[in-house]
């Protein structure tokens, strides 16, 4: 690694704004999205005086950033930075903030702060940005004097990273940004009491290893946790040498090809049938770097109650929070395959591996047929990410919002590359996808980023087109549109007796708004147009913008019903 010519300087007295940008530029940060305003005036000044050093990129919202900076991070695996003012600039931050720390994604927020001296008399866009942040962050820390800001920030982008990763806020008041100090800065690579990676204990290595040898109808269920740790390589081979059938939650969907022979598809609500119905007959659950959300589970009181379990976990307060566990493997998700692997007896579990094909030809027959190969007039979400994955050849990054379209994305997308999926998992953030796309085309240039959107979540933050066109980041937008906040109605009409309270919805021409940010974009309703106006967007070299008007009260199936067991999995 080339050495940051900003570390380990001898003291040179400088500002303590100009100290924040050394500081991001010394943890090799080249990209940093955010919004300006009074508070945190003298750290853009600086900006501007390094701008050929880090690029700031304008969006339109503060939320924008944060999401921008979640996409950044999700699909490079380094810390995604955003920057804001005091008052209502650093709340905008706080939606993205509380996304990032449920989704495990490392960002650092730097927000400014009125005077120290005014402080607590609830001066003009003070606010406590502190005390309103805590329960949001991993770790979160306010700066009064410049001589901290560079042990602070150093701590923060170590905290960010490490471990399970999360959300950090630093905030810095304004006279602390102007204030002259000796500088210097030296990288963290350690606090105290904080032990981000557990050791590995053998004799639970151990005890896993005989589990799994020993089981006859084993299920590895995986998240996030794989791709966090850059295992992908572990994974599969531990993967391939058991012969488990292996399946994954929505965050770690990409962390071996969708296609493999081994991969059985989606856990959770509207999951595949099979894993979904055997899950309660396995005898071995071994969950990877996963933690028993309650839409994976359903019901916990019927939740795999006949199987041992076994969890691989870098988080001890995820263990045995949601799911009693047999065998608890704390530590990071690499070192913990590669030393579990060579304990492990090469097997396969070809008549259990039957039983999901069985069910998933059931699936197919109901409602996966139904969903890619329609035979209703009206275009289907399905049909739709068929058609991007036919001319992606699972090489694009789908970066999806919340909703009907979601559920459909990470059920249908093909993935032959890792961080491939990218979505507002634990929180369930709309409005997520148009910014987290623009950060996730930034950070990979050279990969197609395709931003799959509801009618509902794209109005959210449709002013980040804005972003698109002053930065001509070149993402692909696609709208799925159906007129109705569509997850919503699902349950309206399956719960409800079909009363549509405030879910139908009144738009606008979107295609036409896209033009007006200097975006091209085509609007289709008819299926012999769907593949054309796909390739047309596929090859663009611009950004571009596609609207598909997709049948009004289609529905979402799979689908466990609320409260009900993970074998309680409707097909329709």
């Amino acid at each position: 690694m080339v050495k940051n010519k900003y570390c380990d300087l001898a003291k040179e007295k400088i500002s303590g704004a100009e100290a924040v940008v050394r500081c991001l530029i010394a943890e090799g940060v080249d990209i940093v999205y955010g919004y300006p305003g009074g508070a945190i005036m003298p750290v853009y000044d600086e900006f501007y005086k390094y701008q050929s050093e880090i690029h700031h990129v304008l969006t339109r919202h503060e939320q924008g950033a944060t999401h921008a900076a979640q996409g950044y991070a999700r699909i490079s695996g380094k810390v995604g930075v955003a920057i804001a003012t005091s008052g209502p600039g650093a709340t905008n931050l706080i939606t993205g903030i509380a996304d990032a720390q449920i989704d495990s994604t490392p960002l650092v927020c730097i927000t400014g702060q009125v005077p120290s001296n005014l402080l607590g008399s609830d001066a003009f866009q003070e606010t406590d940005i502190v005390g309103i942040s805590t329960p949001t962050t991993k770790w979160n820390h306010q700066i009064t004097k410049a001589d901290e800001i560079p042990e602070i920030i150093a701590k923060a982008f170590y905290i960010a990273r490490s471990g399970r990763p999360g959300p950090v806020l630093i905030d810095i008041t304004k006279d602390a940004q102007f204030e002259l100090f000796d500088f210097t800065y030296k990288k963290c690579d350690g606090v105290r009491s904080y032990e981000p990676f557990p050791k590995v204990k053998k004799n639970n290595l151990e005890k896993a290893a005989a589990l799994i040898n020993s089981s006859k109808k084993p299920l590895i269920v995986w998240g996030q946790g794989v791709l966090l740790a850059n295992a992908e390589k572990e994974f599969k081979l531990f993967v391939e040498k058991t012969g488990i059938p292996a399946a994954w939650t929505i965050m770690g969907v990409s962390a071996i090809d969708t296609d493999h022979p081994l991969n059985v598809g989606m856990v959770g609500m509207h999951g595949n049938y099979g894993p979904n119905i055997l899950t309660n007959k396995c005898d071995l659950l071994i969950a990877i770097g996963m933690r028993f959300d309650d839409r994976v589970t359903g019901n916990l009181s019927k939740y795999a109650k006949q199987a041992q379990i076994i969890h691989f976990e870098i988080d001890p307060s995820e263990v045995n929070k949601n799911v009693k566990t047999n065998v608890a493997v704390l530590g990071d998700a690499k070192d913990s395959l590669k030393q579990i692997i060579p304990l492990l007896n090469k097997n396969k579990h070809t008549n259990w591996l039957k039983e999901f094909h069985k069910l998933n030809k059931i699936e197919f027959d109901k409602v996966i047929k139904n969903d890619l190969f329609p035979q209703k007039k009206g275009l289907t979400m399905g049909e739709v990410i068929k058609e991007i994955n036919n001319q992606s050849d699972g090489k694009a990054a789908i970066v999806s919002d919340v909703g009907q379209h979601q559920m459909i994305a990470c059920r249908y997308a093909k993935f032959t590359k890792s961080r491939g999926n990218i979505t507002s998992g634990g929180l369930g953030t709309m409005g997520f996808a148009l910014p987290a796309a623009i950060g996730a085309k930034m950070a990979s240039p050279n990969r197609e980023v395709v931003a799959v959107i509801g009618d509902g979540g794209y109005q959210m933050t449709i002013q980040e087109l804005g972003t698109i066109f002053q930065t001509k980041t070149p993402v692909k937008i696609v709208i799925l549109n159906n007129d109705f906040l569509g997850m919503v109605r699902q349950w309206q009409q399956l719960f409800f007796d079909k009363r549509y309270a405030s879910t139908e919805m009144v738009n606008p021409d979107f295609v036409i708004i896209a033009k007006g940010y200097g975006i091209e974009g085509k609007r289709v309703k008819n299926r012999k147009d769907l593949a054309a106006a796909v390739e047309i967007m596929m090859k663009s070299k611009t950004a571009y913008f596609l609207e598909v008007c997709v049948e009004k009260e289609d529905n979402v199936f799979p689908m466990i019903p609320s409260g009900s067991s993970v074998s309680e999995i409707r097909l329709e």
